[in-house]
C-alpha cells in the first residue's frame, strides 16, 4: 500500500471498495511550523463515472488497483471518441474525448509511444511519449534575429498554439514536450 504523496496521474486506487483513478493532484504546503502537508486529491470512480475530491495528510495510505500496461497506438476518431489500437494483438480500445482534455493537444493520425493503462480490459487512461513531432501550421514567417530567446506563436496541426523560436517556418516539423507543452527543438 503506497503512500499518498507517491501517487501520481493516472494511478488507480481504492476507495470504499470501488476502483478510482486519480484524474488532478495538488499539494498544499502549510504555512505554519509542524503543520502536515495536504494532498488534494481529484479521483473518477471507476464503475459510475463520478468526480470524488478527497484530501489526504502525506503519511496517510491508499490500496492500489492492479491494472496492466500495453503498448498501443493511435488509430482515429469514432465520433466522440478516440481508438487505440493495442501494438502486439492488434485488438483496439475506445476512449471518450473527454477523457483526454489535456492529450488531445499532442495525439495526431499514427502517434506511437503511447501506453495505456487498463483495468478489466478497459482503458482507463494513455500515458504520453515524453514528447512528440507535430508540423508548424500557421506562424508569421521566420527572421534571422540575433536576440536570443525571443518567441513568436505558432499553431501545430493539432491546433494547439505555442511560442517557438523566431527562426521557425510554416510546414517545419517541432518537437514538443508533453509534460510542459513548449518547444523543444526542430525535429
Amino acid at each position: 500500500m503506497p503512500k499518498i504523496n507517491e501517487l501520481k496521474k493516472g494511478s488507480v486506487v481504492e476507495l470504499n471498495g470501488v476502483p478510482h483513478i486519480v484524474k488532478t493532484y495538488d499539494v498544499r504546503n502549510p504555512s505554519s511550523r509542524g503543520a502536515s502537508t495536504m494532498y488534494k486529491v481529484r479521483f473518477n470512480n471507476l464503475k459510475t463515472g463520478q468526480k470524488v475530491d478527497e484530501t489526504f495528510k502525506g503519511e496517510d495510505m491508499i490500496k492500489e488497483v492492479e491494472t496492466t500496461k500495453v503498448s498501443v497506438m493511435y488509430s482515429y476518431i469514432d465520433g466522440d471518441n478516440y481508438v487505440f489500437m493495442n501494438n502486439e494483438d492488434y485488438s483496439q480500445y475506445l476512449l471518450a474525448a473527454d477523457e483526454l482534455e489535456e492529450e488531445q493537444k499532442y495525439i495526431t493520425e499514427g502517434l506511437t509511444g503511447i501506453t495505456a493503462l487498463l483495468y478489466e480490459d478497459q482503458v482507463l487512461a494513455i500515458e504520453m511519449p515524453t514528447n512528440v513531432e507535430l508540423e508548424v501550421i500557421e506562424t508569421n514567417p521566420g527572421t534571422k534575429s540575433t536576440g536570443a530567446g525571443r518567441t513568436k506563436p505558432a499553431v501545430l496541426s493539432t491546433g494547439y498554439e505555442i511560442q517557438v523560436p523566431e527562426f521557425i517556418e510554416p510546414n517545419e516539423i517541432v518537437k514538443v514536450s508533453t509534460l510542459t507543452g513548449k518547444f523543444l527543438s526542430r525535429a
